[in-house]
This record gives structure tokens, C-alpha cells and sequence, in this order.
């Protein structure tokens, strides 16, 4: 896949944003990396380039601490996001 270069690397990336679901703002990322609650992420993608920190998360509707490779998360994001969206841990 070739990269982007209107995005600059900036964190590293832990994985990409596979389904959103908008009228409850939340954002399921697939994780290629360790993912902890209290970390700040990154997300971008089109027009979007946002940051924010990592206030709770979901695997299989279950509340967790910390998620790890190969996961699925729920997350809820401040914008809207689409699927192929790339997420960085800063």
C-alpha cells in the first residue's frame, strides 16, 4: 500500500479505523500494537488529523484497561472518522 504523503509520521502507528458508527461517534480500530487507556492517539485520514487521549475502549462490548494486537477496540472519537483511517499512539 503506498504511503501518504500529505500525512506526516508523527507517532507510531498501532492501527487502522475499520468501521464508524456516526449517530454514537464511536470508531472501531484494528490494532497492530498495545493500546492502553490514558494513551493519547492520533487519528488521520482525507482532511481529518486529530489527536486525543484515550478516555475507555471496547472489545466484544466489554470495558478494557488495555487492548493488544490483533484486537478490534471501540473507541470514542471527537470526529468523524471513515474506515482505512489510520491511528498513531503519540
Amino acid at each position: 500500500m503506498p504511503q501518504e504523503n500529505s500525512i506526516p509520521e508523527q507517532g507510531k502507528l498501532i492501527g487502522k479505523v475499520t468501521h464508524y458508527f456516526g449517530k454514537i461517534g464511536v470508531a472501531v480500530v484494528e490494532l497492530s500494537s498495545t493500546l492502553k487507556v490514558s494513551d493519547n492517539i492520533r487519528i488521520a485520514g482525507g482532511e481529518i488529523d486529530f489527536t486525543q487521549p484515550v478516555k475507555s475502549m471496547q472489545v466484544e462490548h466489554e470495558s478494557v484497561k488495555t487492548a493488544k494486537s490483533g484486537d478490534s477496540v471501540g473507541l470514542k472519537v471527537k470526529e468523524k472518522v471513515r474506515d482505512g483511517y489510520k491511528v498513531y499512539k503519540l
